[in-house]
């Protein structure tokens, strides 16, 4: 059993410290969770200016998949609790820290080991809990999975075994799919590790994203979640899916299975394939879920508040839902350093019950998500039209370096 950990704040001494490993949008709002209870947060990242950065304590740049680099910044804090909010971590790091000198590591080193890569945990729900799962392989050439491929036919889908957000994930409709399909899971994956899963297509009627929280007094869930995905990456969710009550119990039976096996406290964003009355597992993040960023107004404790007071011990107690909502992202496309949001006035006045969130990323390469556009309404479907008129309503200018200079 974790005990909940003890809050100390201190002008001159040592302050309740959380080093934050990954310091993007959903590890701003984690921050801020986290300072609400008197936490010091310290925010690390790989770029500078990260959104999570401008609302922490202190942070600090650097590639967390060196080993020495990240073993060097621990020993500098000192921290009280590490928290792994991206999959590019050296891992192996926690591992050895939490054996030999007690670090408490979210939810649990081996909870964040095995979940960083799609390998482990695939293989921890499929041959160790044997839990349903899509027909799959891994391999580490274009070679191998040509020899492979028979396993799981076309069309399938390859994905790095380190990446999120669709990040590196392509479809092969025939062989001649595989070289490029290869190289692109290679050099976009987290860590470009050549290594990669193909999994066979399931046909679902819906992908859904069940947030399950580990804590002090049992397991809770959130509401299920439904989203849209364009190439992997999420641009609307929305809550509750509803779902046959038979169907929820499996869901929950599913995730409460890996949770448990994985341990320690925290929530898991657990993603789950319909099929009509069947219930296949996808994925697991131990970690807030971008899709789970509709909770920041469909529930009274968001997917953040519930990740902060599981990690520190604290029990959850009752969840309070507020109704129908969703959520959709604001993408920019572009390329430059200078970033304005324009008609925010129009866009929060799509309806009483809307939001936005403005990342604050620095800058821009491509395509990136920006923000979130929150809706609460009287039916689910009401909640993503509103969702995505306020989302339509904001206007992203992006200008480069220079041009930014030019007009000072």
């Amino acid at each position: 059993m974790l005990k909940a950990l003890d809050i100390t704040t201190a002008t001159n001494g040592h302050s309740t410290t959380a080093l934050l490993l990954g310091s993007g949008e959903l590890g701003k709002e984690v921050a801020i969770e986290l300072m609400r209870l008197g936490i010091k947060v310290i925010a690390c990242d790989r770029y500078a200016g990260a959104p999570a950065m401008q609302v922490a304590s202190a942070h600090a740049v650097l590639d967390m998949k060196d080993k020495n680099a990240l073993r060097e910044l621990i020993s500098k804090v000192q921290p009280d609790v590490v928290i792994p909010e991206i999959e590019a971590i050296a891992t192996d790091v926690l591992l050895e820290l939490e054996k030999e000198q007690g670090l408490r590591v979210v939810p649990s080193a081996k909870a964040a080991n095995i979940t960083m890569n799609r390998e482990a945990i695939r293989t921890l729900a499929a041959n160790t809990l044997n839990l349903p799962t899509s027909p799959f392989f891994f391999a580490s050439s274009a070679e191998e999975i040509h020899e492979n491929i028979d396993k799981v036919g076309f069309p399938c889908i390859m994905k790095p075994i380190m990446s999120s957000s669709g990040k590196g994930q392509s479809t092969l409709r025939s062989e001649s799919d595989i070289e490029e399909s290869w190289n692109k899971a290679c050099n976009e994956g987290r860590g470009h590790e050549n290594r990669v899963i193909v999994e066979g297509f399931v046909k679902f009627d819906r992908e859904i994203t069940l947030l399950t929280v580990q804590a002090a007094d049992g397991i809770h869930f959130c509401e299920p979640i439904g989203h849209h995905q364009v190439n992997g990456d999420y641009h609307e969710s929305w809550q509750p899916e509803p779902l046959e009550e038979d169907v929820l119990l499996e869901c929950k039976r599913i995730a409460s299975t890996v949770v448990k096996a994985l341990g320690g406290f925290g929530i898991f964003g657990v993603e789950l394939f319909i099929a009509g009355r069947n219930v296949i597992f996808s994925e697991l993040s131990p970690r807030p879920h971008d899709t789970g960023m509709v909770t920041l107004i469909s529930q009274d404790l968001s997917e953040f508040a519930l990740h902060v007071r599981a990690l520190l011990g604290l029990p959850i107690g009752r969840i309070a839902f507020r109704g129908p909502s969703a959520s959709a992202a604001i993408l920019g496309q572009g390329e430059g350093s200078s970033i304005s949001y324009r008609n925010l006035d129009k866009a929060l006045s799509m309806g009483n019950d809307c939001a936005l969130r403005i990342f604050g990323k620095p800058d821009i390469k491509g395509e990136r998500r920006l923000g979130v556009a929150l809706a609460r309404a009287n039916s689910v479907t009401e909640a993503v039209e509103q969702a995505k008129a306020v989302r339509d309503a904001v206007r992203i200018e992006i200008k480069s370096e220079i041009e930014s200079i030019k007009e000072a």
